[in-house]
């Protein structure tokens, strides 16, 4: 997939879940199933698993290889990396959470408006992050994934963009 490619998939994920949220009742915002994350709390989960993302993506690149290595293998399909990450969900009974979505608060309908903007910024900055980053840089450096292990930067940008699909997909269903 090309830089282009990855930048309207990811817009793509982004807007199916904002139009989802602007016709989500607000009412629904802060309550979801027993045991399960509310709306709200997907969304800030989104927020705060783009953050470190957009952050790492600005390390220099002589960093990111030192601390991880560079990549020996090519880089896979957005399919397959859909593939493998539900796979890896299968296997723990879909309990993956991100070292930063731990004991995440609920908010209110108030700061609905506030965390879609938040969440819309970050997408920016991704974008604007791929836009600087080289074919070969995005083929060549990798950073870790709290599930997936050690991920080509064009593949976790890529798995970025599923991410968002998949918690979109979790609220259609459950909400």
């Amino acid at each position: 997939m090309n830089k282009q490619q990855i930048k309207d998939l990811i817009n793509n994920k982004h807007e199916a879940l904002f139009h989802f949220l602007a016709t989500h009742n607000d009412q629904k915002w802060n309550k979801g199933p027993e045991g399960k994350w509310t709306t709200g709390q997907h969304i800030v989960h989104l927020i705060q698993s783009a953050k470190p993302l957009n952050k790492a993506l600005g390390i220099p690149k002589f960093v990111l290889q030192y601390k991880f290595g560079k990549a020996n293998r090519p880089c896979r399909s957005y399919d397959d990396l859909v593939s493998r990450y539900l796979a890896k969900l299968a296997k723990v009974n879909g309990q993956v959470v991100s070292p930063y979505s731990n004991n995440i608060p609920i908010s209110s309908p108030i700061e609905k408006e506030k965390l879609i903007l938040e969440l819309t910024n970050q997408k920016n900055i991704l974008l604007k992050k791929v836009d600087k980053l080289s074919d070969k840089q995005l083929d060549k450096y990798l950073i870790p994934h709290p599930a997936m292990g050690r991920m080509i930067l064009r593949e976790i940008i890529m798995w970025s963009a599923y991410h968002v699909e998949h918690h979109h997909k979790i609220l259609v269903q459950k909400y």
